[in-house]
């Protein structure tokens, strides 16, 4: 096969992120008076009248999307039954999926067009069809079961017929008979064939293209007549179908792998003397794309320099589209050769968006409004008429307005060029186009079977179901003709339509923080500061602290607290502010400090520099909106681990510290200059130096002596679960007051996959979750459970996808998966392996390409239960699951691991995956996507059970953690919690009987449990305030929506944390009422001690609960104290303990039980946090859900809004 050798990198091109209106304004006066617009609707309105006057059947595309247009529910059902249903292997999955979609919509047949009657009979067979289809989880009769089955097969056949429309042939063959049928109504039609499918994602994928591809270019050219390219049809090839890493990063892979590949095909068609277009992919594939085109234009000019048959497709809304025609034109010139060029609007415009939202880029790559777009595209048609000595024009439009300025354009210049259609579309206007009889028109067909047409049928629906899209309003006789033809160039916006990256999270008003800097490292303008960093950037040592420093280091943080407490919340947010701005300048040099001492490769090590300033970022915005509560506890230490050593490390001493706290910060043992750097960045902010004391060590002597110093107020840590317990028992074993430790543990997280999943996206995720960083993430991927139906599928593109996986040296642009931090990791990883190679099945383990110490090639086993899966192994293994029958089972497996950090749910039944989250008493549930890298503020991160104890960090609870909080009213009277009356039996609750009360009680929707509570305490003559706190307690507890990139929801959720104890004894009848509100308003079940005149208050405070409606069951009351306390503890399924009066000896007690006990950390919430609102988080579990809402082939709401 032949080689091609490695041209030198260089930019072509100008930067993709400029400034829209700048760009737009230099193409409209390269534009300048050549085009006469009154001429172009004088051509175009009689093309518009006669569409109008003949339009098409109902079944079209133009039909359908008025009927239902994608912004509606029923639109958007319509397009997730056509990109999911044809691939669902088995019937119940097939009878969910179409029962949860239908049942989104009121097909109701309103239609006033000219199908009304059509309209209406197929809205009617839709709403008949819902009543034989059960429920999204398959409850219904035997009569229901039977109906849903013809329902199914019914909307399969009608997914099919919507196909048939798009795709020419299931094979080349079929494709290339019917194209001859068009060609006797049609004579002049030319067909551009494109093989469907998704780009590979392994060896296997990239061969089974080629072969498709050399199979229809041979039965082309085998009935090849034309004397040119031009006139004859051809074939359109996608690179990233042919190579599985067609990636700026892998430029040398790609011109040693790719290029062989396409030369194979370029001979092939050169030979005939057909055409092949290299089809228009992302923008960060741009430049490559380019190299591509210049080192294959030189083999041609050698090999077959007569050949005009090759090209490539140019997307007019990237805002570099012109610039990209001028160079194409100078390398056709360079080489002697003559190139096809096709102008497209293009297709991937709302992930480009989400791309640089998600980037932190300081622009779009491509233009936000349509009629920008639309400009471009006229100046870009102009710029390739220019250059028809060197270029032949191909423009593909459906816009009538557009076709019409171009025939204007090139007849002006006398230049050869055609117009080109998607078949399936816009056959009315090209009807009327080619009536002419001097205007060639070619076929953009797709070939392939119907499951493969699944996406670009979507992608299609998406971008001409837009309001502003030409197709729509076509259709929509309700849009004048003049202003169906409007000139572009009259419409030119002031200013973009989306607000910039940067100011994804300020309000309309400007207000809120800047979403931190990114860096494209495609583009080599922005990766060029970070490799000259890692040249100029060297790690120094940093001395361990002595056992003296610890003592030194506390009296003088002790001694500045008083001073930094008091300080203005506003000036200690400020000085956070400033250290944003440092440190999001300094990035380059930061990433360089982590790829040199953390081991990270160089997109994890950007992706943390912008964590750690959203922390300073966003922490400094809470403070201050709600300054009174920021005053400090003392102390705080905070404890971080080597994987994140900036970002946690900055989050958890930034947060301590703007809420008034001095900080002992101790970070990883491993990497202790990112940490020291940190600390010197925020002093050169305005920190004072009594107000942070970093000291280096190891855990087991400066950390133990900073947790075990009388004086540490509180801890903060993050890392194992095994060194959170030793962490919980060494304070609780101090005298003194209960301090808050704030953990965030591991996980064993899991993906559950069904098989209405689309598996390329599917191995995409894992492929990110669980090699990432090497593994070395708290929220990695360890489990994937994968429907039955599909498993053998998705394992084997699995299986390609890690051989795909480039391993080695972490400063290389190229590698994917660098080492591991130390020799004990490495270790500790490759056991497990070995372990696992003896009891598992082994699916495939990545190579070694470049050898360095401590490389652990990623690996996948198959198990064949959830309970082989012993322990988290913090590295890039992943185990795989085959599952069939109850999903909901699955999820009862995972959830009984008893770790909660991360899950993945990836489905296309929305009801399904809502329910999943409902359901899982995990911290971060993300559907459709991966499940790393949280953001702070849109995916506040942190888990349950043995994951952590919560609160969220980079969420809205997470600072009140670290605030003091006035004292409550102490024990009342002789019968305090510390002196009980009489000893007591231990404490015999029906734990089974709370838990299943406590599961209903939380799915009551939080207004009607609210309501209920309301109606209890109505008239107690503490009504007002339990009113007044329970409408503070609804806020607190509601779902909040948290700003993010476009094409995802996110949510915080907060539910019920389960079974609690609650200690009554001391507390006077008030604090006792705030307790059950602010306990049963979280949705949790009470199992409540109380003794003597607090048993009595305690049974009549109950009775008027019940005689409001609550469930029995849900607040169990038995006399005893803290000692009948002890053999609950014990009990796994409670869930914590919450005291309704303030005894802090007691307190103490219960927390050396608590923490003595095996397990998850659970919370003892005091009567210090049940009197404040603020602290209604500590009764519940925070949840965010995360939802790839244009997971089904692309943002609907995003292209609909579109101007």
């Amino acid at each position: 096969m032949s080689t091609f050798a490695l041209l030198p990198e260089a930019a072509r091109l100008p930067s993709p992120y400029r400034d829209e209106q700048a760009v737009v304004n230099a193409l409209v006066q390269s534009l300048g008076e050549r085009l006469d617009w009154p001429a172009v609707i004088q051509l175009a309105g009689p093309w518009v009248q006669q569409v109008r006057a003949n339009p098409a059947p109902f079944w079209a595309m133009e039909s359908l999307l008025r009927e239902y247009p994608i912004t509606s529910s029923e639109g958007l059902a319509l397009m997730r039954l056509a990109e999911a249903l044809l691939r669902v292997p088995d019937a119940p999955t097939a009878i969910a999926l179409t029962a949860d979609q239908l049942g989104r919509g009121q097909f109701d047949g309103g239609s006033e067009g000219p199908h009304k009657m059509l309209a209406s009979l197929s809205a009617s067979a839709i709403s008949l069809s819902k009543k034989f289809l059960p429920d999204a989880e398959g409850q219904g009769g035997l009569m229901t079961r039977l109906g849903a089955q013809t329902v199914v097969a019914a909307t399969v056949r009608a997914i099919q017929l919507l196909g048939r429309q798009f795709v020419l042939g299931r094979n080349i063959q079929e494709a290339m008979g019917e194209a001859a049928d068009a060609r006797k109504v049609q004579p002049m039609l030319r067909f551009s064939y494109d093989m469907l499918g998704e780009g590979a994602r392994t060896e296997l994928d990239a061969e089974r293209y080629q072969a498709a591809y050399v199979g229809a270019i041979k039965a082309i050219a085998a009935q090849a007549k034309a004397d040119s390219p031009e006139g004859a049809d051809g074939i359109s090839i996608k690179l990233s179908a042919l190579f599985s890493r067609y990636e700026v990063l892998q430029r040398e892979r790609v011109f040693a792998e790719l290029l062989p590949r396409v030369w194979q095909l370029i001979e092939l068609a050169a030979s005939a003397n057909i055409n092949l277009t290299i089809d228009a992919e992302e923008v960060d594939r741009l430049e490559l794309s380019l190299d591509v085109l210049d080192a294959l234009a030189a083999r041609i000019a050698g090999s077959y320099p007569q050949w005009r048959g090759f090209g490539l497709a140019v997307q007019a809304y990237q805002t570099r589209a012109l610039p990209v025609i001028h160079e194409v034109a100078a390398i056709a010139k360079k080489h002697g050769l003559r190139f096809m060029v096709r102008l497209v609007k293009g297709a991937y415009w709302d992930g480009e968006i989400k791309r640089a939202q998600e980037l932190g880029l300081n622009a779009y790559p491509v233009f936000t409004h349509k009629q920008h777009t639309d400009v471009s595209y006229l100046a870009c048609a102009q710029a390739l008429i220019e250059h028809a000595d060197v270029i032949y024009p191909q423009f593909a439009s459906h816009n009538a307005g557009t076709i019409a300025a171009i025939v204007q354009m090139a007849r002006k210049a006398g230049a050869k060029f055609e117009m080109q259609r998607l078949h399936g579309m816009g056959e009315g206007v090209y009807r009327e186009v080619l009536k002419d009889g001097t205007i060639p028109c070619r076929v953009y067909a797709p070939v392939g079977e119907h499951r493969d047409l699944l996406a670009y049928l979507v992608r299609r629906l998406l971008e001409n179901g837009a309001n502003s899209s030409f197709v729509h309003q076509l259709a929509d006789v309700n849009v004048q003709v003049p202003e169906l033809l409007g000139s572009p160039l009259a419409q030119v916006q002031a200013q973009g339509a989306l607000p910039l990256p940067p100011a994804l999270y300020l309000d309309r008003l400007g207000f809120g923080r800047r979403n931190s800097s990114g860096a494209d490292l495609t583009d080599i303008a922005q990766r060029q500061p970070l490799l000259q960093a890692l040249d100029e950037v060297r790690l120094d040592a940093v001395a361990e602290a002595r056992p003296e420093a610890v003592e030194a280091a506390m009296a003088r943080l002790q001694a500045g607290f008083g001073g930094w407490n008091s300080r203005p919340v506003a000036e200690r947010a400020a000085i956070l502010r400033r250290a944003a701005d440092a440190l999001d300048a300094r990035l380059p040099e930061f990433c360089a400090l982590l790829v040199k001492e953390a081991f990270k490769t160089q997109g994890d090590c950007v992706a943390e520099v912008r964590e750690a300033v959203d922390f300073l970022r966003y922490y400094a915005d809470q403070a201050e909106s709600d300054a009174p509560r920021m005053q400090g506890r003392g102390v705080f230490v905070c404890i971080s681990p080597w994987n994140f050593p900036l970002a946690i490390f900055a989050g958890q001493v930034v947060a301590a510290l703007v809420a008034g706290n001095t900080v002992a910060a101790k970070p990883a043992e491993q990497t202790p200059f990112v940490a020291q750097q940190f600390v010197e960045l925020l002093i050169e902010a305005g920190l004072p130096r009594d107000a942070l004391v970093l000291l280096h060590g190891a855990g087991e002597t400066v950390g133990a002596g900073l947790v075990a110093d009388a004086r540490t107020a509180g801890v903060c840590f993050t890392g194992s679960t095994q060194v959170a317990q030793i962490i919980n028992r060494k304070l609780a074993a101090k005298d003194g007051p209960v301090v808050p430790l704030i953990a965030e543990t591991g996980g064993l997280n899991a993906m559950v996959v069904d098989s209405t999943a689309l598996p390329e996206q599917v191995v995409d995720a894992v492929v990110q979750s669980a090699f990432r960083s090497a593994g070395q993430r708290c929220s990695a991927l360890r489990l994937l459970c994968v429907h039955e139906s599909i498993a053998e599928g998705v394992i084997e593109m699995l299986r390609g996808a890690l051989q795909e996986l480039w391993v080695g040296q972490p400063a290389e642009l190229a590698t994917d998966v660098g080492p591991v931090i130390d020799e004990e990791a490495f270790d500790n990883i490759q056991q497990n392996v070995a372990r696992l190679k003896r009891e598992a099945k082994l699916i495939a383990e990545s190579k070694v390409h470049e050898p360095m110490p401590r490389l652990v090639q990623p690996v996948a086993f198959e198990i064949p239960r959830i309970d082989v899966l012993r322990q988290e192994i913090f590295g890039p293994v992943l185990h795989v699951l085959r599952w069939g029958g109850d999903v909901d089972a699955v999820l009862e497996q995972i959830n009984a691991l008893g770790y909660g950090l991360t899950l993945g749910i990836q489905t296309r039944i929305d009801s399904r995956a809502l329910r999943l989250a409902d359901k899982a008493r995990i911290g971060n549930v993300y559907v459709n996507r991966n499940v790393i890298g949280a953001v702070v503020g849109v995916q506040p991160f942190g888990g349950e059970g043995m994951s952590g104890t919560g609160p969220k960090a980079g969420g809205p609870n997470y600072l009140y953690r670290f605030c003091a909080l006035p004292d409550a009213a102490p024990a009342l009277g002789q019968a305090g919690l510390s002196a009980p009356a009489s000893p007591a039996p231990a404490a015999s609750f029906d734990l089974a009987g709370l838990q299943a009360a406590q599961q209903a009680w939380g799915n009551t929707a939080l207004s009607e449990r609210v309501a209920l509570l309301r109606r209890a305490f109505d008239g107690h003559a503490s009504s007002a305030q339990l009113s007044a706190r329970l409408s503070l307690s609804q806020l607190r507890l509601s779902e909040q929506s948290l700003p993010g990139p476009t094409g995802e929801s996110n949510e915080l959720r907060l539910h019920g944390r389960g079974v609690l104890a609650l200690l009554a004894q001391g507390a006077s009848e008030e604090a006792l009422a705030l307790a059950l509100c602010a306990t049963l308003a979280s949705g949790n079940s009470l199992a409540l001690l109380a003794q003597g005149p607090a048993l009595t208050l305690a049974q009549t405070l109950q009775q008027r609960l019940r005689q409001a409606g609550l469930p029995m069951g849900l607040l169990q009351i038995q006399q005893g104290g803290r000692e009948a306390l002890a053999g609950l503890l014990a009990d796994e399924r409670l869930a914590g303990v919450v005291l309704a009066a303030q005894d802090v000896a007691t307190e103490r007690e219960l927390w050396r039980q608590m923490a003595a006990e095996q397990g998850a950390i659970r919370p003892l919430i005091s009567a210090a946090e049940v009197a404040q609102a603020s602290q209604q988080y500590r009764f519940s579990a925070e949840q965010t859900l995360t939802i790839n809402t244009a997971a089904a082939g692309g943002n609907a709401a995003l292209l609909a809004g579109m101007h």
